[in-house]
């Protein structure tokens, strides 16, 4: 275009800018409209570039989320077997053992790959939206400055709500507790209802419900993880021959232990570990076994009624002034 008319050079820069592209300026000489140079350039400058941006995060968007997709597969096929114990030698925190069938691993990698695959998202398409508007020519000095300001005011504003969502991140990967789990947060005791990364919603005792935000759980007492201990501190008379008290009692827990309702429910044999309490006023022997999670509660229940009825069958008195007296929970 050296002898082109200056009038058409000036069109064309308005159409294509400084440095026209190709398909513009082929665009521009075959129509001579600007408007249509002006289409052209755009839909193979910046639109190409947006497209390709999108098609390019979306891939990549797929492609993490079906790596982290058979990460978790992985951790649930091994969940029985030889390798997720190597795994949790290398990232006991994360793959903590709550069991011989470690059903709760499996669960707990089911959430920490939701979370993985929502962060990593939000990260390749936080990036491809800024790209972009970058793309089409917005100056994303002032959008980001602002956008930090916001961020900043929101962190301050929210900043209880992101203090529960990381607290509520770290149980769920420390396997603290689960829907099921009989604990005590401190504030309330009860059974597990509902874990959220915000809030922990348990029901007591009495029926109530509490909602407890996970930032403000300091401590967790889990009464139902691995394994439990049903333990009864069982008061006699202080005169009463206490060698016979004691074969009395561990032979009505041991009867407890071969009860079919039971069976289930125990793990080690019970065992007398002696006398606890020696006064005027009563002799306490106290009495232990283990058992499955959540049932120490019940096993202490039988293990109540049946050695009040053994030691009253041998005539040994249980003073007036107290009784079975469980230091096992409910």
């Amino acid at each position: 275009m050296a002898q082109a008319d200056p009038g058409d050079i000036a069109r064309l820069i308005e159409a294509c800018g400084e440095e026209p592209g190709n398909v513009c300026r082929f665009v521009f000489e075959r129509t001579d409209s600007v408007g249509l140079a002006e289409a052209a350039g755009w839909i193979t400058g910046p639109l190409s570039q947006v497209v390709l941006v999108v098609l390019g995060a979306w891939v990549i968007n797929r492609i993490v989320r079906r790596v982290i997709r058979r990460f978790v597969q992985r951790v649930e096929g091994s969940a029985e077997s030889g390798r997720l114990q190597k795994m949790r030698a290398k990232t006991p925190s994360i793959f903590l053992h709550t069991g011989a069938v470690n059903m709760r691993a499996v669960a707990r990698a089911q959430t920490i790959g939701t979370v993985l695959r929502s962060v990593a998202s939000g990260i390749i398409w936080g990036f491809a939206v800024i790209y972009s508007l970058g793309a089409i020519g917005l100056n994303l000095g002032p959008l980001l400055a602002g956008a930090g300001v916001a961020g900043v005011a929101l962190g301050f504003g929210a900043q209880s709500m992101v203090r529960d969502f990381l607290a509520g991140i770290f149980m769920i990967i420390e396997d603290q507790f689960g829907v099921g789990d009989v604990v005590d947060v401190g504030e309330a005791t009860g059974t597990i209802e509902l874990v959220t990364l915000r809030v922990t919603r348990l029901r007591d005792i009495n029926g109530t419900v509490w909602y407890v935000p996970n930032g403000e759980i300091r401590r967790v007492g889990n009464m139902s993880q691995q394994w439990a201990r049903a333990v009864l501190d069982i008061a006699v008379a202080p005169t009463a021959d206490l060698d016979k008290a004691s074969r009395v009692i561990i032979a009505a827990a041991e009867a407890v232990w071969e009860l079919p309702a039971a069976k289930p429910d125990v793990l080690d044999k019970p065992e007398v570990l002696g006398v606890d309490y020696l006064g005027p006023d009563a002799a306490i022997i106290r009495i232990q076994g283990k058992t499955r999670p959540g049932s120490q509660w019940r096993v202490n229940r039988m293990l109540r009624a049946r050695i009040a009825e053994a030691l009253a069958a041998e005539g040994i008195d249980i003073p007036p002034s107290t009784y079975l007296i469980n230091r096992g929970g409910a």
